[in-house]
């Protein structure tokens, strides 16, 4: 096991003013290849993960480990080569309105300076694995929910992450695109991606059984390697 690949968060605590803590003293690591979802009530502390991880955010106390970054000491010029190693996924999608399904995704690799030759070849490559190779032209208006959500996948997808994170990426899916996106996320795990789902789909968590993070109020309260969705009062 490569540990510069685990991703460590060390007494994390996040604060917004005096009277706001959304994380306190939070630790644990993700091992490389590990699916491990994020469950707990609104307001639990869920999406302040994700952000840290992705440093949108930075916390206002404790360490946070993954590859060779200490990502609570990141400077601004060194983002984006970091979110290179992340792919996010959101629960809105956030596709280019104007921009077909190809190009979308190819915007990704174009702000990293990829040749054309190698964008034309990639991008169907990996609209073919989310299995919309037939929807390259189209634009978002005319996809389905579960269709925009397969083309935000393969654009978290497009720079081979090492971590792909996925913040209630059903949330605005019927129960069989929920499902879909559920096995896509799957598939990419079983290629080698760390696996991040933050979400409070029961039925979701107590079907896959893998590890399970809860939190309540900003806190830790259970933390099992094949865990249910479990929230008491």
């Amino acid at each position: 096991m490569n540990a510069s690949n685990m991703i460590t968060f060390q007494n994390i605590t996040k604060t917004y003013n005096k009277h706001s803590t959304a994380l306190e003293n939070v630790s644990f690591k993700i091992n490389p290849k590990e699916f491990v979802s994020i469950v707990g009530r609104s307001g639990s502390g869920k999406s302040t993960i994700v952000k840290l991880i992705t440093a949108e955010e930075k916390p206002t106390n404790g360490r946070i480990i993954f590859d060779s970054y200490e990502v609570n000491k990141l400077r601004f010029s060194q983002l984006p080569k970091y979110r290179r190693l992340i792919g996010t996924i959101f629960q809105d999608f956030r596709l280019l309105n104007g921009k077909t399904v190809f190009e979308n995704i190819a915007f990704a690799l174009e702000v990293e300076g990829r040749p054309q030759k190698e964008i034309n070849e990639f991008v169907p490559q990996i609209l073919n694995l989310v299995g919309l190779d037939n929807k390259m032209q189209s634009f978002p208006y005319e996809l389905s929910g579960g269709e925009k959500q397969r083309v935000a996948i393969a654009r978290a997808m497009i720079n081979q992450p090492e971590v792909i994170v996925a913040d209630e990426p059903t949330g605005n899916l019927d129960p069989f695109n929920t499902w879909e996106i559920i096995k896509l996320l799957m598939k990419l795990n079983e290629m080698g991606s760390i696996i991040i789902l933050a979400t409070h789909n029961k039925e979701i968590i107590n079907t896959l059984g893998h590890r399970v993070i809860t939190l309540n109020n900003g806190k830790i309260i259970r933390d099992e390697e094949h865990g249910r969705f479990i929230l008491t009062n």
